[in-house]
């Protein structure tokens, strides 16, 4: 823990009706982070208006393990959530993961030690290196691609994967862009990452097998 108890990292999940693959999400990341991530952590289950048993599995998993955190939304959305929890978050690190945990967790530290150091201000973890080890459908891959070429083209983006489930932003660059987001679900990512690189800020590709790669800041 940092100064007071405060965590270094704080990582969203954020769930709809996930009561089956929770628990196990949950469990594996808090394990690997209490065996390799040198700082202290809390992981941050925030439920969007989940209508099975969701809220009650995040609850027990808060009530049993130390550093794990439930938040009930009453709305649905990705972009929702995180605003909420990374708004309120005291860690000076926020990052958020995809239940399915589809990213190689030894990739993590990588991502958010630049943050940490201050070295850089985002960092994005990218499945479409030839590199990564994460397999997808041929659709997925197809449509991941495809979106990733309008982003270049349309909007002039630098950075790639931009829907890829594994991101992290120093607390104050948060505090700067989230007013500045409009969107409340699934092109939240993607509006952050926009207006980042435009304002110049340091990206950071990194990949799912822990190589980190940076993106050249765009001026504004």
């Amino acid at each position: 823990m940092d100064v007071a108890g405060r965590p270094v990292l704080d990582v969203v999940i954020p769930v709809y009706n996930e009561e089956k693959d929770l628990e196990p999400c949950v469990r594996r990341l808090h394990e690997h982070l209490s065996r390799t991530f040198p700082y202290g952590f809390r992981i941050t289950v925030a439920d969007n208006a989940s209508t099975d048993t969701t809220p009650a599995v995040a609850a027990a998993l808060a009530e049993e393990m130390s550093g794990v955190r439930s938040v009930r939304l009453e709305q649905k959305g990705r972009g929702r959530a995180l605003r909420t929890v990374w708004s309120a978050s005291d860690a000076p690190v926020l990052a958020y993961m995809d239940v399915d945990l589809s990213t190689d967790l030894n990739a993590l530290l990588p991502l958010v030690a630049p943050l940490i150091s201050g070295h850089s201000d985002l960092a994005i973890g990218s499945r479409l290196s030839r590199s990564s080890r994460v397999v997808r459908g041929p659709k997925r891959e197809f449509v991941s691609r495809a979106y990733n070429l309008i982003l270049r083209s349309s909007l002039a983006a630098r950075f790639s994967d931009a829907q890829c489930e594994f991101k992290a932003i120093r607390r104050e660059v948060a505090e700067r862009l989230l007013p500045m987001v409009e969107d409340t679900g699934w092109f939240f990512d993607t509006e952050m990452l926009v207006l980042a690189e435009r304002a110049g800020l340091r990206i950071l590709r990194c990949r799912s097998t822990g190589s980190t790669t940076p993106t050249r800041p765009c001026t504004s």
